[in-house]
């Protein structure tokens, strides 16, 4: 498993989203066979990579703080579980780029990795009330799980600034990347994006055996930050929609897209299924990381954000409604 001007106005509107979503009645989560998939809100993010600020800690363009970007477009699940209708994806990819002008190195040897992805909430949904997802994967060889999986919290909100409101820093002893991801997906419609921005800590070893107990407290004591929550440390937390709501992912990498000498893109398609051969929902994807030499390249950024808005129109057919794959585990957009 972003942008047009900035204006106050759609600052405004995205805090009044993330507000009435907060404010919404906490309902238990459904099982993804009961789900329908749900309508993105109407919050188009208006920002613009060339707009000036006064904060000193942004740049014209893309804030400091952000270490990626990510563009997301949801695919209809049916006929994905056959590589065939994959290849015929992959080559109306290659086809627009050559149209786009966009180079894109064509991966003919890739494997496609297997995974399955569960989440954590308490009862009440107390982490997905705050913008909170905590996320596992595991890793599969064909039908071995492996006895490690990759542990992610991520304070994910419609805003910068609303993103930073929990460190998912972790204390444990397990390895950790840091990523604070501008997040850029399609808006309300074709040729149209919204913007999320997601502050991410990823563990990539955790042992199998030792990631909760449970409760909230053994999740507190991986990520001490979400003490802040002022919720009971005894909560159980669970898996949302329960045990039989994982669900298995196949992952294949198709290539790398080139926007600039130094905005070099991965794409790949997401497959999340029931099991093997029932298909829930499709993603198509390319991110790039973003550091000091390339975050001034505003050239680069931009083109990746035509070609985003254009793909849709290129692939229309292809595309699903809806904002993340995780709002379809819960049930309700982001």
């Amino acid at each position: 498993m972003t942008i047009k001007k900035n204006t106050s106005q759609a600052v405004v509107s995205a805090e009044k989203v993330n507000k009435a979503e907060i404010a919404q009645k906490t309902t238990r989560s459904k099982p993804l066979k009961d789900l329908k998939q749900t309508q993105a809100p109407a919050v188009i993010a208006k920002k613009s990579l060339g707009d000036k600020t006064s904060d000193p800690d942004k740049t014209p363009g893309l804030d400091k703080k952000i270490t990626n970007r990510e563009f997301k477009l949801l695919l209809k699940p049916e006929g994905l579980d056959r590589r065939s209708r994959i290849m015929q994806l992959s080559s109306l990819l290659v086809a627009f780029c050559q149209k786009s002008g966009v180079e894109f190195f064509h991966l003919d040897n890739a494997n496609t990795g297997l995974r399955n992805v569960f989440f954590y909430d308490t009862p009440g949904e107390h982490f997905r009330r705050n913008n909170l997802i905590l996320r596992v994967r595991e890793s599969r060889q064909n039908v071995w799980v492996d006895d490690w999986c990759e542990v992610t919290l991520k304070c994910r909100a419609h805003t910068l600034k609303d993103s930073l409101r929990y460190s998912p820093k972790s204390a444990g002893p397990h390895k950790v990347r840091l990523r604070l991801k501008e997040e850029i997906l399609r808006g309300d419609g074709l040729g149209t994006t919204r913007m999320i921005y997601s502050n991410n800590a990823i563990l990539d070893t955790v042992p199998l055996d030792s990631v909760f107990d449970r409760t909230l407290q053994s999740v507190i004591d991986f990520f001490p930050d979400l003490k802040k929550l002022e919720a009971a440390p005894e909560l159980p937390v669970q898996i949302v929609g329960g045990r039989t709501n994982k669900v298995l992912e196949a992952c294949l990498p198709l290539g790398n897209l080139v926007f600039g000498d130094g905005v070099q893109a991965h794409c790949d398609v997401g497959i999340w299924m029931r099991s093997v051969g029932d298909p829930i929902i499709g993603e198509l994807a390319f991110s790039y990381r973003v550091n000091d030499e390339n975050r001034g390249d505003l050239q680069a950024h931009k083109k990746a954000d035509k070609f985003f808005k254009q793909l849709q129109l290129a692939i229309g057919d292809w595309l699903a409604s809806g904002t993340t794959k995780t709002a379809l585990v819960y049930g309700r957009p982001e």
